[in-house]
């Protein structure tokens, strides 16, 4: 008769080196990154979802080449966005793009909403959705009744939920820009960046009649243990 005891230990020891095998991210979830965003109106740090891994890497990635430091804030909407990075207009039919320069698959996931301080990433109307790259956008927005999210929810074909109106109704938002754009990350330090940025001078396009550039870092592990335990 064969050994079912031996061969009950054998198969529990390669279960045992198959785990230890695995990384350890597998079991632990995976902590956040963030940034540090830095105007002449003040600073700002950012949490970026683990939610939208494509997007917070594509960003990540561009960071740290310095990519968005060569970029500026070119259109800032008191009560819409704050929207940096590169225009549409580098990403108009015919021209050539750099590598950096691409449209990116949509992360819309219905649990990260427009409420006042995510940052997301902008696009043209193109029906995919897809973003471009190196074009990000502030939410700043405003509270909103629900005779106005009702209205919002007829006029778009979405569903606001019953938590997220109470953001919009307390904190302010853009519901609008609902499922149409992927968010990926948050203020969580610096909130009154928005109200100084949006206070900057400008035309009617929003455009700044000063420029409103930025420097972009990646906090180090030890700067972001401050924020992951809150």
């Amino acid at each position: 008769m064969p050994n079912i005891t031996c061969k009950i230990k054998s198969r529990w020891l390669i279960v045992i080196w198959t785990l230890a095998a695995l990384p350890i991210t597998t079991f632990a979830q995976q902590k956040n990154q963030y940034v540090k965003i830095e105007t002449a109106q003040g600073s700002c740090i950012v949490m970026l979802y683990n939610e939208t891994p494509v997007h917070r890497d594509n960003f990540i990635k561009l960071v740290k080449s310095g990519c968005f430091d060569k970029t500026t804030f070119n259109r800032i909407l008191k009560g819409f966005v704050i929207q940096g990075g590169d225009p549409d207009s580098l990403y108009e039919k015919g021209k050539v793009l750099k590598p950096e320069q691409r449209w990116i698959k949509p992360e819309i996931n219905p649990a990260l909403f427009h409420k006042r301080g995510v940052l997301a990433m902008g696009r043209d109307d193109n029906k995919a959705k897809e973003s471009f790259s190196t074009q990000i956008y502030f939410v700043d927005g405003k509270t909103y009744t629900d005779p106005m999210l009702d209205a919002i929810e007829k006029r778009s074909g979405i569903t606001i939920p019953e938590a997220h109106r109470e953001v919009y109704r307390t904190i302010g938002g853009t519901p609008s820009l609902d499922g149409n754009y992927t968010v990926f990350g948050e203020i969580v330090q610096g909130m009154d960046w928005i109200d100084k940025t949006t206070a900057v001078k400008v035309n009617k396009a929003g455009n700044p009649d000063k420029e409103v550039w930025m420097k972009v870092r990646v906090l180090t592990p030890k700067e972001a243990k401050n924020f992951e335990a809150h």
